[in-house]
């Protein structure tokens, strides 16, 4: 108890050590010291930081909402009587998502992007997704990242649409000139989405009695999921998460093209619509089983 009693009293005695007025003058702070306009220095530049991360959150998302839209206008194209009209709408509404895009380059110009890049993550994924998806519509095949890299290129000169030439990473100032890079895990989750997407046309393609689509969709998704298993657990958090999905969709459409496949020749069209919910029904009480 005495040495408690006895440690305390040596606390108190070590601050009794500066004298009771020079306590007194820590308290009032010389707004002019070279120190206090140092940390205004960092307060107006925290404050910059700041503001700059909440423009880039609401171009973000800006760019979800556009880039939702655009897929959901692709998904009218199983049922549309002419598919150019569907593309030459959403190659529109892509161009208004890149104006949004290039608003994020300007917002990054001279900056580091991956300090921001939490803020515009979700908005590049799902842009990635609708130009993947337009893509495979038009092509049946993947876009690659430098494809949709180099759609990201933008100068001042066409009022920021991208630029058709080979540009430098960094921006030319001479000509005003910028680009967003898509990063590797943007591009993965945004495929990876996609998958979702595709599961869905197919779905949309069995109810009008187009029975060519599900085996086209089926195949690629086995080469997308195929892509994905190499990477496996080596690769970050959110892409391993996205795999299970992924063997969802794959599986839902696997069995379509094996309804189609086996009872294709029984059903007429107009019924393959409801056979297939109703497998799907099933695949999803068996999975909430497991």
């Amino acid at each position: 108890m005495s040495n408690k009693e006895g440690s305390g009293g040596f606390r108190k005695r070590k601050h009794d050590n500066f004298p009771h007025n020079q306590r007194r003058e820590g308290k009032d702070v010389n707004s002019s010291s070279p120190v206090m306009l140092a940390f205004k220095l960092f307060q107006q530049e925290l404050d910059a930081r700041h503001d700059k991360y909440e423009r880039l959150v609401k171009l973000s998302r800006d760019i979800t909402v556009e880039s939702k839209r655009t897929i959901f206008l692709l998904h009218r194209i199983t049922s549309a009587p002419d598919m150019e009209d569907i593309l030459t709408e959403s190659e529109i509404k892509l161009d208004g998502v890149r104006q949004k895009i290039f608003q994020v380059a300007q917002e990054l110009s001279g900056e580091d992007m991956h300090q921001f890049h939490r803020a515009i993550t979700t908005g590049l994924q799902e842009y990635v997704e609708a130009v993947s998806f337009q893509h495979f519509i038009k092509t049946r095949s993947l876009i690659s990242m430098d494809e949709i890299n180099k759609q990201l290129i933008f100068t001042t000169d066409d009022n920021g649409k991208e630029n058709k030439t080979p540009s430098s990473d960094t921006q030319d100032e001479q000509f005003g000139t910028w680009r967003l890079r898509v990063t590797p895990v943007d591009y993965l989750l945004g495929v990876a989405d996609l998958t979702g997407e595709l599961m869905r046309m197919c779905i949309n393609s069995v109810g009008n009695g187009d029975i060519d689509t599900p085996f086209e969709v089926s195949q690629f998704l086995r080469q997308v999921y195929d892509g994905f298993s190499f990477i496996g657990n080596t690769g970050p958090y959110e892409v391993s998460k996205k795999l299970y999905t992924l063997k969802q969709s794959l599986a839902k459409v696997e069995n379509a093209c094996y309804a189609l496949k086996v009872r294709g020749s029984e059903i007429p069209k107009h019924m393959l619509a409801d056979v297939f919910s109703v497998k799907t029904e099933m695949i999803d009480q068996e999975e909430g089983i497991s």
